[in-house]
């Protein structure tokens, strides 16, 4: 067997120009503790960042330091809803966005969709529309909004104002583009990528994934190696291969995503000040850590610290006196953060969380990392045992309320559910879908399916043989609103009263739906050490 040699010392010097990586010692070969052999060794063998001394914080974001915390309601429950009973919960550390995802930050995804996948092309039309917002969220049958409709989205007065009409499945693409737009710069900059290939020459297939990449390199934009280098800045020795980047050596980025509701929380509720000493029980009522909702400080005594609906006819307050500054939402950044750095975590608009909403938080089954919603899938493997890649046979669901969604985007791999071979004598998981796993729905486990506990309304639109779209509405006898397109939301907003601010309160629509005040921000799992730098402080 003959390994490839490679230029490690030049490898390594990119990743470290690029991540801000340093290096031990003279040289950067290590000895394998398992054999004995040297890793990055110039003269071949097995190569890997020994150097890497953690995550750098994303831009736009902020490190959430991991712990315990008590999730749910500690305070009375006047709404009488039961579905935010208190339970302690350990969340991993992570990193958040500072402020809600923006119309600039959401319109610049739209220019790349456009311009990749652009819709004077049929084939392309439903990617651009499946990404476009619901701007006629704004509509009131008996208000006056149309200039909003116009405007809000696209108008550089809203530009840092978060964005709204976003569905949960909209996000969830937003956040996997942000992903692949990173990755591609972060592999760009250590030389793995063509210089400017990401802006020159992307074009529908030919168009960046990073799990295409990860996979199956050779594939990445289409197979075009004149933008996908080998070697670092395609600097392969006479007679070598090269290599790609993989994920061994610290470039590629976690994916951003959608919080879990156990972080959104944590990230709102809990006070360093409490965290340091384990005074974690939440005592108090919002994330600026008090029961109050205007500031006690003595030069800004008596404004409003979240923008929200202080009563009947009072979105905003008295004009030039006692006033939140929004009659609608406000620009991101409008008062203060909390303790971690977050902005807006109360008011301006709730924010889509990835939990499947059910009443209950099922602490007693897990209690660390919670989250409802797991779907497993893999990748589709083609008959020359690489990943199938989609090119130009794009599929697209139809969802209930008659918009398409595509399955996957030309130039991402092929997914399809887990089976049998991937479960079975399994004891952590057992299936590919796990959104009603000990749901409490005893009755559907046992078989008697139309007793569910949740049985909403399964409203459906579907194209018929001859391609006109038809929609069904489904008027059998249903006891519930839940469902699993039952999406949680979290924060309170422009539009609702101070109860909806209490971080604990929960709520939930569904994820296909958007509306005028329910917006997004992404997170990212830290991977590696858990512990943030800077050190405990003794008490005074």
């Amino acid at each position: 067997m003959k390994i490839n040699k490679i230029m490690t010392l030049q490898l390594i010097a990119v990743i470290a120009a690029s991540i801000g990586l340093t290096s031990c010692g003279n040289s950067n070969a290590s000895m394998s503790s398992a054999t004995g052999w040297k890793i990055n060794d110039k003269k071949g063998g097995f190569q890997y960042n020994t150097s890497y001394d953690g995550t750098e914080v994303p831009y736009g974001m902020v490190a959430i330091e991991g712990g315990t915390f008590t999730m749910g309601r500690v305070q009375d429950d006047v709404m009488g809803e039961w579905n935010n009973s208190a339970t302690q919960q350990y969340v991993q550390s992570f990193f958040m966005d500072e402020t809600e995802v923006t119309n600039l930050m959401y319109t610049e995804y739209l220019a790349w969709t456009k311009a990749v996948y652009p819709p004077s092309e049929a084939r392309y039309r439903q990617i651009y529309n499946a990404a476009l917002p619901d701007t006629l969220v704004w509509r009131n049958q008996l208000g006056f909004t149309e200039t909003l409709t116009n405007t809000y989205l696209r108008h550089p007065a809203y530009a840092n104002y978060p964005v709204v009409g976003v569905s949960w499945i909209q996000a969830n693409d937003f956040s996997k583009w942000r992903t692949d737009r990173v990755n591609e710069l972060n592999l760009e900059r250590a030389g793995y990528i063509a210089k400017n290939a990401k802006t020159d020459k992307v074009y529908g297939e030919q168009s960046f994934s990073t799990d295409t990449y990860l996979s199956a390199p050779t594939k990445a934009y289409a197979g075009n190696d004149s933008i996908v280098l080998r070697g670092v800045k395609n600097r392969a020795q006479p007679g070598q291969s090269g290599v790609y980047a993989k994920m061994e050596y610290g470039i590629i980025s976690a994916e951003f995503r959608l919080p879990t509701e156990a972080e959104w929380e944590y990230a709102a509720s809990v006070r360093k000040s409490d965290r340091v000493y384990n005074n974690q029980q939440g005592r108090n009522k919002y994330p600026w850590g008090s029961d109050e909702t205007r500031t006690n400080s003595r030069r800004s005594k008596g404004d409003y610290l979240a923008n929200f609906k202080q009563g009947r006819g009072d979105y905003g307050g008295i004009a030039g006196w006692s006033t939140d500054a929004g009659e609608i939402t406000t620009a991101v950044k409008s008062f203060p953060a909390n303790d971690w750095g977050l902005y807006d975590m109360a008011g301006n608009v709730a924010e889509w969380v990835a939990d499947v909403y059910r009443p209950a938080i099922s602490s007693e089954v897990n209690d660390i990392n919670y989250f409802r919603g797991n779907v497993y899938n893999k990748s589709v493997i083609a008959p020359d045992g690489t990943v199938q890649v989609v090119s130009t046979n794009i599929e697209y669901d139809t969802l209930p309320n008659g918009k398409l969604h595509p399955r996957a985007l030309p130039g991402e791999v092929q997914k399809e559910a887990v089976g049998t071979e991937d479960t079975f004598l399994r004891r952590n998981f057992q299936g590919d879908n796990s959104i009603a796993y000990n749901d409490g729905d005893n009755l559907a486990r046992v078989g008697q399916a139309k007793s569910k506990m949740y049985n909403a309304p399964q409203n459906t639109a579907a194209y018929d043989a001859e391609g006109n779209l038809t929609y069904t509405l489904d008027d059998a006898n249903r006891t519930s609103l839940i469902n699993n397109n039952s999406r949680v939301i979290k924060g309170g907003s422009w539009k609702d009263r101070a109860y909806w601010l209490d971080p604990a309160t929960r709520r939930f629509i569904d994820q296909y739906s958007a509306s005028d005040f329910v917006g997004f921000r992404n997170a990212m799992t830290k991977v590696g050490v858990t512990k943030s730098s800077g050190k405990k402080k003794a008490r005074g």
